[in-house]
């Protein structure tokens, strides 16, 4: 089974360059983010046509939204507020051998690394506090999460690890905090097990570099992680960064992994 992330920064005016990466990576399920659309205004039909017949979605107008797109059945999982707001930033469900799957938008932060000048940079550790409160209580069994998480954790994950420890997306505060996710619920990147962390490995470029790949200087702001029951049913990962180059791209591009389930 495929599994796909992919912020695609407006469902509807991206739906010919979502039909496209759906030829090219053949994906089985897809977790979207940022879709930016309103519940009753879902293409759902459209999404048909694209093979996936089961699908799950919360969304608002012109902002965030979150949608599970498949080709097996989906068990949608009970909906829950983050930080006390509904602005649908998680959805989850379960796949047909009962594997978990959490599709996550986490808050980018705005500019200010700090949590009392920048509210939004509270929000964003607020969000991952709680993520890691949330997962730290529960029991482990068959999870995957996905989603654009705005967190680059390693130094490779960055163009420069020296220059982004003050940006937002890359600080010790950030960084700290998704580790601590990770730690508490065991998860493992699955990503970075396939492709080595001594590797330079980006998911995102700024709408700012006007060339394409310019100077490169991306961040891995996508992730999927996967608990340890499904650790030996890894087969492969990748990032399809070419999407980036494409006619009115999304800033952010396809992170694939490969689960034999």
């Amino acid at each position: 089974m495929r599994i796909a992330t992919w912020n695609i920064n407006s469902l509807r005016l991206r739906m010919p360059m979502l039909g496209k990466i759906v030829k090219e990576l053949e994906p089985d399920v897809v977790c979207l983010q940022e879709i930016k659309v309103e519940d009753a205004l879902f293409p759902a039909d459209d999404v048909r046509k694209l093979g996936f017949e089961h699908m799950l979605f919360r969304g608002m107008k012109s902002y965030n939204g979150v949608a599970i797109l498949s080709r097996v059945p989906l068990v949608e999982m009970k909906k829950r507020q983050w930080c006390g707001k509904d602005d649908c930033r998680h959805l989850a469900a379960k796949l047909p051998d009962g594997t978990e799957v959490h599709n996550f938008y986490v808050p980018a932060g705005g500019d200010i690394p700090d949590p009392i000048e920048n509210e939004k940079f509270a929000h964003k550790l607020a969000f991952i506090e709680e993520m890691a409160e949330w997962f730290g209580s529960k029991r482990q069994a068959k999870r995957v999460l996905v989603g654009d998480l705005n967190i680059a954790p390693l130094e490779n994950d960055v163009w420069s690890h020296k220059q982004l420890l003050k940006i937002v997306s890359h600080t010790p505060a950030e960084v700290g905090g998704l580790n601590k996710i990770m730690t508490v619920h065991k998860w493992i990147d699955a990503v970075r097990e396939i492709i080595p962390p001594e590797e330079l490995l980006y998911s995102w470029w700024s709408y700012r570099n006007r060339t394409w790949p310019g100077s490169d200087r991306g961040r891995r702001l996508d992730h999927i992680w996967i608990t340890p029951a499904l650790k030996g049913k890894l087969r492969d990962a990748s990032v399809f960064r070419e999407a980036r180059g494409w006619e009115k791209p999304s800033d952010h591009v396809p992170v694939t992994i490969d689960l034999d389930i």
